[in-house]
């Protein structure tokens, strides 16, 4: 499994909004498009104004194919389109876990 990884700034003191429309307008569709939703994360601490967003996929074949889904999907156009207005930058990883990490591919 990998893992993408992507970390969002955002505009200071939005990010509260953010999650609230993520919640409301981005979650159900990109769960049901992009599957395995490891979950979204936020600092207590350093750069409050990011939120982690993690998701698992089984190679980068499945992620290019489920991301190109969701890019050409109108549910998720509409909720990317206000989500950007918030977003100051953007940084996408693939993580490849080690052979000793947990098997998140059965929280599927």
């Amino acid at each position: 499994m990998i893992i993408d990884c992507r970390i969002y700034t955002f505009k200071p003191g939005t990010v509260p909004q953010f999650i609230a429309l993520f919640e409301a307008d981005g979650m159900t569709v990109q769960k049901r498009i992009l599957g395995n939703f490891i979950g979204m994360y936020r600092h207590e601490t350093g750069p409050i104004n990011q939120i982690i967003h993690m998701w698992g996929y089984d190679s980068v074949a499945e992620r290019e194919r489920r991301r190109g889904e969701c890019a050409a999907d109108p549910e998720f156009l509409a909720y990317a389109k206000k989500a950007r207005e918030l977003i100051v930058e953007q940084d996408v990883r693939i993580i490849i876990p080690t052979a000793g990490s947990p098997d998140h591919s059965k929280q599927r």
